[in-house]
């Protein structure tokens, strides 16, 4: 079972989480912003993993150091239950569909951080969440699961349904990627030797 804990503690804000990839879609999770819940809570359950987090922050400032924040040890969860990443799939991709809207989502785990979001948001707030932030969540994640991805919002009307499409087909994509392939289970899935 491949598993991870972070504790991290800033003067912003106190995090403290666990995965686990080969998980059942519990979850336990309390950041102060309740769409970032639900959105987490969704992710976990498509990907068929495990995550307990709990986050606390300086919300009286703004939400932006507890959104990143928990995008950041997300990652860092990610890239430590990974382990040398002997055997995965490393890359995966989804089409999310949402009611009226279509999102599409491609991860690669092989080392190389960059994130491209299109979620075609046009509202200051989604739910209780600033939909700014969304950008700081991934690009945390991205750096710190030493991952590519991008999200795109192809069409749609409500913005709840495009960025809970967009972390729908996170879910679905992160879940193909972090599979192993009883075939390669001994190799780096790279022709360089190294992720």
């Amino acid at each position: 079972m491949r598993a991870a804990d972070i504790n991290r503690i800033t003067r912003e804000t106190q995090i403290q989480a666990s995965l686990t990839i080969e998980g059942t879609g519990s979850y336990e999770v309390s950041t102060g912003v309740r769409f970032l819940d639900h959105m987490l809570e969704l992710f976990t359950k498509h990907g068929a993993f495990d995550l307990a987090l709990r986050a606390t922050g300086d919300l009286d400032v703004d939400q932006h150091h507890t959104v990143e924040d928990v995008g950041i040890v997300l990652g860092q969860l990610f890239n430590q239950a990974l382990g040398d990443r002997k055997g995965i799939n490393r890359a995966g991709y989804f089409v999310q569909a949402m009611d009226e809207t279509l999102a599409v989502v491609a991860v690669d785990l092989g080392g190389r951080p960059y994130l491209v979001l299109d979620d075609k948001v046009r509202t200051r707030m989604v739910g209780d969440l600033q939909s700014e932030l969304l950008e700081d969540f991934f690009h945390g994640f991205t750096a710190h699961a030493l991952a590519n991805l991008h999200l795109k919002t192809m069409y749609g009307r409500s913005n709840h349904h495009k960025v809970e499409a967009i972390f729908k087909g996170f879910a679905r994509a992160m879940r193909y990627a972090c599979s192993t392939d009883e075939r390669l289970k001994d190799q780096l899935p790279s022709t360089k030797g190294l992720l």
